[in-house]
Parts: C-alpha cells; structure tokens; sequence
C-alpha cells in the first residue's frame, strides 16, 4: 500500500480533527502518502480539487476544533450505482489504495457497498474506456477502514464514539446551569437531547445531572399511562423538598405502541395536572458543536493511529474493519459485522420489541437504565418486611476529587433504596477516630451528583497506634456491618492498616471495599480512577488558552501539571493537546535529552514556528524543575523565542465533575454496594478495592494490592497509559516541511 485517503462523512462529530490529524500523521510516519477528501462523499464523486495531498503541517493547530477542517457532506448521489461508478473513477484516477472513513454508520455503509462493488465498479469503467486496463490492473482492490464518529453512540464496535463524550459535556453545562435557575424559581424544566433513535446521550445525561425523569427510544415507559405514574414521581419530589424539576427526553423517545412522545406534551401534562410552571429548552445542534473534550480527542488520536496500523496491515481483498475501544484496548471489528449488529437495535425497537433493544445495547447500558429507575425516585422502596437491614458506613479518604461526592449520592440512595441505613464518616479517618458518623437520609444527598470537592470532607490522615482503638470502637458503637472507602492513596492505605489489624481488633472483621477517586490515577486494581477525567480536561482548557497566548508572540510554554511520581495527567494530556515535549517520572528527565529537545525548538522556530508546548510532570526530576527549564529554554532560546511556565495547580483537583466521572463514580458506587451485600450474606470479612480493567469491574483483593504497588513512588507497577507513549512520539515527530509538531498555530 503506498497511498491512502481520508475524508469525513455525515453529522461533524467533535473529535473529527484528532483523527484526521492522528490519520496524516501516523501515515506519514509509516512512509505513506496520505490525500484528504474535501466535502465527504460530495468531494469524493466530485474529484479533482477535493482530492488534496496532505503534509504534516496541513493538519497543524486542529487538535482543539469542533467539526471538520476538510468539511462533511451527505451525497444523494453515492446511494446511486452510478454516483458510486465515478466515485471510483476518482479514486483511481488518484490511485488511492485504501480509504479511511470517519463517519457514522450511513457513512460507513456507503464505503462498505463501495467497497464490495468494488471489481465490477472498475470492470465498466474499463470496459466504458474510462480508465486503462493498466490503471485498472494497479488496484484491484481497496481497503477500507472506518472510525465511527457520532455523538449518538449509537453504533456496535466501540463502547463510545468519537464525539459522544464531548456532546455530553455540552448536555451536562446546559442541565447544570438550568438547574440552578429552576431552583431559583422552583420551576420545571423539560430538556429534549439528540441521539436519533439511541437513548445514550439522554440516559447518561440523566444519570450525571441528577434528572428526576427520563425518556428514551429502547425501554418505554412500562405503563400505558405513564403520564400519571411520572406525575406522582415528581410531585413527591415536590413534597420532600426538591425545588428543581428536570425531565430529559430523548429526540426518538415513543411511547409502548410507538407514538412519538414531545417535549411539547411533556409540558402540557405537567402542566395540567401538576400546574407546574415548565419551561423547554431544546439543546440541538450545541451538542455538535465546539472543542473536542480531553477524552474525545485522545479517543480520536488513538484510533486515527490504529487505523493506519489496521489498513497497513490487512489484505486487500480482507473484509473492511471499524477500529474502537473497549474499556482502555484498541479493538477492530468487520464492518459488516457492526453494521448488522447495529441494524437489529433499529429493527428491535421498530418491532416494538424493546426487551431485545435494550439487551442489544449492552449490559453497560441496561444496567444504567437501571441505576437511573432507582436514581430518580423521589423516595426509595419501603423495606421488604423481615429483611435484615445492614448498616453500612461511606467516607471519604485521601485529596479530593472531582466525582467523589457523585460516588457517594448513588451508594447512599441505592443502599437506602434497598432497606439498608447508611452512616456517613465525616472528615475522612480523621472523623472516624473521632467518632464524626451520623445518618444520611434519601434528600442528604440531594444535589450531590454535580458537585465538586467533598461534602464529607477528606483528608490524609493514616490512623496508626491508639486511633486503631478509637476507630474499632466507634464501628462497635454504630453496630457497622461494612465499609465503603471513596479516595486516593492514603484512603487505600489507611483501609488496608484497618484490614491487616483484624487479629487485633475484631470490629474491623468486615467487608471493606475502596472505590478509587484520585486525580492521579494512580491506584491499584484499575485502569482509570474517578477525578482524572475532571483533571484532564481542566488541563486542557487551560492548554487552550495558554497556546492562544503563545502563538501570539512566538512563545514556548512550559506546563506543570500534577501526579506526583504518576505521569497519567501528563502524558494524556501532552496527548490531548499536541505537546511538542512531555517529561515524565517514569521515564527520568537527562540533561542530552533537555540538550536535544531546545535544539529542536531553535530549529522549528528559525524554520517559522510559532509556539511551543511542553508538559511537565511534577515530579519528573527533582533537580530539573520547571523553573530550571524555563530557564534553560530561555537562554539558549535567544531571540528566536520566550519563554514562560505555566504551574496549574491546584485547579486540576477542582470544578464540577465532568460526565464521565459522574457516571463513572455511580456506576462503580452501585457495584459496591452490591459487593458489601453480598459479602454481609455470606458472612465473608473480605477487603477488596473495585476497579475498571479493559472495560469490566473487577476487584482486586486487599491481600493482593502490595505487589501490585510501587511504594516508593506511590503509583502502580504496571501503567498501561505508557502503552500510548509511542504514538505521542511519533504524532510530535518532525514533519516533511520541518515542522517539529503541530504547535504551528
């Protein structure tokens, strides 16, 4: 394979840029040719222009781009045989061997027909003389790979899409902010999102902002008046003091016999039988719109460079493939494949048969759906009578994080919801030691899905000597049966002390478990931690806003961010904003390495860069500080740049959390309560700390957490995000025009 193309089709996704630019890029470096299609399928049928040979430089400054730079268009032609005919001709009159289509799934079922008509589609425009026998003999075949890019998330092949996660965000700023105007007022919102007929957006958009009521196309409601039962639910969220009201419905949300439920008659019966004041608000097309989310554009990067891996390594005349992720693992799946399994979610829920849709969706998504039928009660369940009802105690532990307020709401609700009474532990181990516990109620939690920090409050405290006493006495005292930790490290260290003195003290012979939430990432038993995705994106706006400074004035930043000895934020976000450098503990910091690296930037700026990005770990070196190397950035610089730092502090662990925390904090909050249940039942004093690994829950005993650690620098032994290094390097690497990254500006 010598030459490939790339075009955009359909809906813009944000996220698009990245994997174009992660497209041009790594095929460039694997020693390709690489052509942009201009205009999607329209170029494609058009030909000439819209066929542009890509360079390095081309794709520099789009990483933080909503959209599409090279533009997206749906072709009523290319559905035709004869549309498709001179699409072909085009391709190869341009002799491209291989197509990468980012696209949703009619995108990708138009390169899909493509490609199987592919033989008989050259055998006439031979035979009609259009192009040569020789021309026609060079490519006998094309291979064809896809990205999914949607916002719906609604096609097989990856358990998110490219753009989904950043249309969520846009959900959540716009769900966020009408809350706190429909409590002002205690007024009743009703919030209609896109999503076709894929309930994702509406479903997880419910689950992250607290909503009292949703909508969606797989699982209608299950009574035939439902306006009644949803009215009876949001009326006593009145009577126990809920001052906001949200409904969020889903675009292709219907009723049981399939007629198309409105926001419109949403209103009106809240309205009519509540005398609701309701206000609508229709989020459309800003859900498409605007920057990439950090997730989004290391999802995009990371595919864009799978693809190329995908297409340069397939044969010809293999079967098409869409490359996705599932959990943190780059997959490839046969096109066909993931067309038919997406088709039968269409077809199920045209049937009316929504058991099956909502089982073809995903356990993921069922047991969302699930979480949130729980989550939306205005009062939990009354008590099954003769049940036992376990008292469970939940705290926080460690720095704060983004989410860990999240995490807390669903385990209370969810434990309360089932019968059980659950103590809050004020003040981390520190509140434990003084006896900080108190009950927490079904409307304690209320609001707290969408705030920051901790509202328990949390600290670093590890209990040592005498406050083991203090602690097993005041479990005694609150006669508890099993603990939930929601923290950082010290949290995990300060249960794993309580775990390893059970001999000792008999009050700690119970189920423990730690759910993880640390910006730092930096826990045993998963690949992802509750409070990182905050943290990454708040590096990345501000990222934003510094290389918008920067390239005013031919400056090279220097960014400090956090981790301690971890470098996920580093590395990820260095991913996420096209850092030309990034310095990590893990991989130590040399003074040839610094020597080489400012050569490189008085390179690229004599050559006409206008800025340069580096991230910096804060830990990486401690001789090598950031100061340190601004610095020596800045004399060797001379006059062809500045330089500047950027320290971010401590505004990574701050804000509200980002849907993906919150949902992910819920998802984890809900296992573990599942966990303490069981574990009470079989009267098994087990520890465990809960995790996502390639995409499953999974728990990792106390007993095993020690040699899964490095103690000295209070981060795993095995990162797996140091996998991704190699394609930073290669995205950061010299282009054809000299160009060091894709800092151009």
């Amino acid at each position: 394979m010598k030459r490939i193309a790339v075009f955009t089709s359909g809906g813009d996704a944000q996220g698009m840029n990245a994997a174009l630019r992660a497209v041009v890029r790594t095929g460039l470096a694997r020693g390709l040719e690489v052509y942009a299609i201009y205009e999607g399928y329209a170029g494609m049928l058009q030909g000439g222009e819209q066929f542009k040979p890509m360079t390095w430089d081309d794709v520099g400054g789009i990483l933080h781009l909503g959209g599409t730079v090279i533009g997206s268009a749906r072709s009523k032609e290319f559905r035709e045989r004869a549309g498709r005919l001179r699409a072909a001709r085009n391709l190869l009159l341009h002799e491209i061997d291989g197509l990468v289509v980012i696209g949703g799934d009619g995108s990708l079922t138009g390169a899909d027909l493509l490609r199987r008509e592919w033989q008989e589609l050259v055998q006439e425009l031979v035979d009609t003389g259009q192009v040569s026998k020789k021309m026609a003999a060079r490519q006998t075949a094309l291979a064809v790979v896809g990205i999914i890019g949607s916002i719906d998330n609604d096609m097989f092949g990856s358990d998110i899409t490219t753009g989904a996660d950043t249309a969520l965000h846009r959900i959540i700023e716009a769900t966020d902010a009408i809350s706190s105007t429909a409590a002002s007022h205690q007024r009743t919102f009703v919030v209609e999102v896109m999503g076709r007929n894929c309930g994702y957006l509406a479903l997880m958009s419910a689950m992250a902002s607290g909503a009292d009521w949703v909508l969606i196309p797989e699982s209608p409601p299950d009574v035939d008046d439902w306006e009644a039962k949803m009215c009876e639910v949001l009326m006593k969220g009145r009577e126990v003091g809920r001052r906001d009201i949200m409904v969020i419905i889903a675009e292709g949300a219907r009723d049981r016999n399939g007629k198309p439920i409105t926001t419109e008659h949403v209103k009106k019966i809240l309205e009519d039988r509540l005398h609701e004041d309701t206000r609508i608000t229709v989020l459309g097309h800003v859900q498409r719109g605007g920057a990439p989310s950090a997730f989004d554009r290391n999802l995009s990067t990371m595919l864009g460079a799978e693809a190329i891996e995908a297409i340069t390594s397939m044969d010809p005349n293999g079967e098409p493939l869409i490359v996705g992720m599932q959990g943190n693992k780059l997959t490839r799946t046969r096109l066909d494949v993931a067309l038919a399994k997406t088709k039968a979610v269409a077809d199920a829920v045209a049937a009316k048969n929504y058991e099956e849709a909502l089982a073809l969706r995903g356990q993921s998504f069922a047991e969302s759906f699930n979480i949130v039928r729980t989550l939306v009660r205005a009062l939990p369940h009354e008590p099954t009578p003769g049940q036992r009802r376990l008292r469970l105690a939940v705290m926080h532990g460690g720095g704060p994080a983004p989410g860990m307020n999240t995490a807390v709401r669903a385990a209370v609700r969810i434990a309360i919801d089932r019968g059980h009474t659950v103590l809050g532990v004020r003040n981390a181990f520190r509140g434990l030691i003084n006896n900080e516990i108190e009950e927490l109620e079904w409307m304690s939690v209320n609001g707290w899905a969408t705030r920051g920090g901790s509202e328990l409050g949390t600290n670093r405290t590890i209990p040592k000597g005498r406050d083991l006493y203090a602690i097993a006495r005041h479990l005694e005292e609150h006669k508890v049966d099993g603990l939930l930790l929601v923290g950082g490290w010290s949290g995990y260290e300060s249960v794993l002390e309580l775990y390893n003195q059970r001999r000792n003290y008999p009050a700690f012979d119970i189920p423990m478990i730690c759910l993880p939430a640390t910006i730092n990432n930096n826990l045993p038993g998963t690949e992802l931690s509750v409070g990182a995705d905050t943290a990454l994106n708040s590096i990345v706006s501000a990222v934003d806003k510094i290389k918008q400074s920067a390239v005013a004035s031919q400056r090279t930043f220097i960014v400090e961010v956090m981790g301690y000895y971890c470098g996920y934020l580093a590395l990820m976000s260095a991913l996420a904003t096209g850092a030309e450098r990034v310095y990590l503990h893990e991989e130590g910091v040399h003074m040839r390495d610094l020597v080489e690296d400012v050569e490189a930037f008085k390179r690229g700026f004599r050559r006409g860069k206008r800025l340069g990005l580096i991230i910096r770990n804060e830990k990486a070196n401690e001789i090598y500080t950031t100061n340190f190397m601004r610095t020596l950035f800045e004399e060797e610089g001379g006059d062809l740049f500045d330089v500047r730092q950027a320290i971010l502090g401590h505004m990574q662990q701050g804000g509200t959390p980002s849907p993906f925390d919150r949902i992910f904090a819920t998802r984890l909050a809900v296992r573990c309560v599942d966990f303490l249940e069981q574990a009470i039942g079989r009267k098994e004093s087990t520890g465990v700390c809960i995790g996502q690994v390639q995409g499953d829950i999974v728990y990792t005993s106390l007993d095993d957490v020690p040699r899964l650690m490095d103690y000295d620098h209070s981060r795993p032994l095995k990162q797996w995000w140091m996998d991704l290094r190699s394609i930073a390097r290669v995205l950061a690497a010299p282009g054809a025009a000299g160009q060091d990254e894709e800092t151009r500006g």
